[in-house]
């Protein structure tokens, strides 16, 4: 028996992997995060599958669950949206799990900054303007933030920054941020990144309030930094012409001689 964290997507039910499509088909047990994960993706669970939402559920509730199909010998597909690997609240049920001895394996899942940045149509790292991105938040009642790893010091990089849990709050993160990056600085927001509702608003940090205005209540990520406009910046060397590389060689001297490793 193993428990199955799998990360199901930011949403759309064919952004999961083929491994965690797989994974739910076995599984005669899915706990699945109902209020978060898209319903579509249970008509992969195979006929007579126990189906449970954990989204009412506290953390001794489930894992009374899992406990049953442990002691059954049944597979549990438990699923999350997203990446388990942030805000996914993984990391506690693995604490309880190792206490008791049950296994468990992890399948990684599309996080929502990827389909927020492909919504967008943008790199969110570009040579010559950010080559960095700072997954973050701000503080909330389900877990406070460090002292150290504010807003402010991130931003003081200049890296591009993918705030999550924090769309209710964005006047608060608008006035933190613009004394670093300044009003000119392009933001996007996206609500509900590739499910079929998906919004964006594009903006600057000066702009952001009034063309976002009315939009505070629903899940949402808000992407900061120089990189989301796009334009301006240098092109990679790993494309140029002139640049010596293991798969090209270039030159009457190259570093990688054609056939060596």
């Amino acid at each position: 028996m193993t428990v199955h964290f799998i990360g199901a997507g930011p949403g759309a039910a064919d952004l999961i992997t083929l491994r965690g499509r797989d994974l739910i088909a076995r599984a005669p047990v899915c706990l699945y995060a109902g209020s978060l994960v898209p319903e579509a993706l249970l008509v992969h669970c195979p006929s007579g599958a126990r189906i449970i939402n954990t989204a009412p559920l506290s953390l001794d509730e489930i894992m009374t669950e899992i406990r049953h199909a442990h002691q059954a010998g049944q597979d549990v597909a438990r699923l999350h949206s997203g990446d388990l690997s942030v805000y996914s609240a993984m990391g506690e049920q693995l604490r309880r799990l190792r206490a008791e001895g049950i296994p468990y394996e992890i399948c990684p899942g599309v996080p929502s900054f990827a389909a927020a940045s492909a919504a967008l149509g943008t790199e969110l790292t570009l040579p010559g303007v950010a080559q960095s991105l700072v997954l973050t938040r701000t503080s909330g009642r389900a877990s406070p933030m460090p002292d150290t790893e504010t807003l402010e010091n991130f931003a003081a990089t200049g890296a591009t920054l993918a705030i999550h849990l924090s769309v209710h709050v964005l006047e608060e993160v608008v006035a933190r941020l613009l004394p670093l990056y300044g009003a000119d600085c392009p933001l996007a927001v996206v609500w509900r990144a590739s499910w079929p509702d998906q919004k964006i608003v594009r903006a600057t940090l000066g702009t952001v309030l009034a063309a976002s205005e009315g939009m505070r209540g629903r899940t949402a990520l808000i992407l900061v930094g120089r990189a989301l406009a796009q334009e301006g910046f240098d092109e990679s060397r790993l494309y140029a012409g002139d640049y010596d590389r293991r798969y090209r060689p270039v030159g009457t001297d190259p570093r990688f001689p054609e056939g060596t490793e």
